[in-house]
């Protein structure tokens, strides 16, 4: 392969990650894609490519389809709720970053997109979140323009019908995460009902390791009960959470001595934290790093 062809790949390459990530939810997956694209980057023909950036977009967003098609069954058979792997970073070190893609990063969305159709999902990932043209997009996922605009219209329904109606800033979400590990480590019961809106849902991945919630808890008092009384006082105390960005929005990330137990992410509205997701699935957190720079909070609700 010529050094051009590897630098267009190499220009390309966050971008074909980016959209793994979002159609697959798992970085192992995203980077497995990433990988299988460059393989058959080096195998092609370079000088009958116009557009690097079309060739590759297709070949990725083609390779996650299948994938997403022969993954479904197993995660129809998945032990518990499925929620995406964890993207976790130092909420300092790019807070515009973070902003730019919290939207399209959320756990939240990320859930909401398993309720579509692989084809569905790669349309509303292309068209929504990076902008690709009808044209493009069509000829990327072998429809017609007018099949991919009905697509998108279906996506964007399911979609828009389950996010917050208000939206917070990323200031009241920070504020809500630290209030809500405050009121998790002093077993302030009132502090935390304050801030949980009243039909909050606890969602918890452990996969079939682990001993978390096989169903979704709704409602502020027993998702309040169970924070309160989820953990053992040995297993409390020796639990530290570390402020971070998950998925481009404000969580923390809880360890036992220099391991990563669980992430913790949140949706809110009105500033009210509506939805907790508990990603405790050891095989989703083996790429968390030991040790977070921030500061280290003592937390009871792990």
């Amino acid at each position: 392969m010529t050094t051009d062809a590897l630098a267009a790949f190499n220009g390309h390459k966050s971008l074909l990650f980016a959209i793994a990530y979002r159609m697959l939810g798992t970085v192992m997956d995203a980077e497995d894609m990433t990988q299988e694209t460059f393989l058959r980057w080096q195998k092609c023909d370079h000088d009958k490519i116009d557009s690097p950036k079309a060739w590759l977009s297709t070949v990725i967003t083609r390779l996650c389809i299948n994938h997403l098609k022969s993954a479904r069954v197993q995660r129809e058979e998945y032990v518990g709720p499925w929620l995406p792997e964890p993207l976790v970073v130092d909420p300092a070190a790019n807070p515009a970053e973070n902003a730019r893609l919290s939207d399209s990063l959320s756990v939240a969305l990320l859930v909401l997109l398993e309720s579509l159709s692989p084809t569905e999902r790669a349309v509303f990932v292309l068209r929504e979140v990076f902008n690709y043209e009808f044209g493009e997009v069509a000829l990327i996922v072998e429809k017609s323009e007018a099949n991919c605009r009905q697509l998108l219209g279906r996506a964007r329904q399911r979609v828009a019908e389950r996010r917050p109606r208000f939206k917070s800033s990323a200031e009241q979400q920070r504020r809500l995460v630290e209030a809500f590990l405050k009121a998790t480590t002093q077993g302030d019961v009132a502090g935390l009902m304050a801030i949980l809106s009243e039909d909050v849902a606890f969602v918890s991945d452990g996969g079939s390791g682990t001993r978390t919630m096989r169903r979704p808890i709704v409602g502020s008092e027993p998702v309040v009960r169970l924070l309160m009384h989820g953990a053992s006082r040995e297993q409390a105390a020796s639990t530290v959470s570390r402020m971070v960005s998950v998925n481009g929005r404000p969580g923390f990330v809880s360890y036992r001595g220099l391991t990563p137990r669980a992430a913790m992410a949140f949706e809110t509205e009105g500033g009210r934290i509506r939805a907790i997701y508990l990603i405790a699935n050891p095989e989703k957190l083996r790429r968390l790093p030991a040790a977070v720079p921030v500061q280290a909070v003592r937390s009871a609700g792990q």
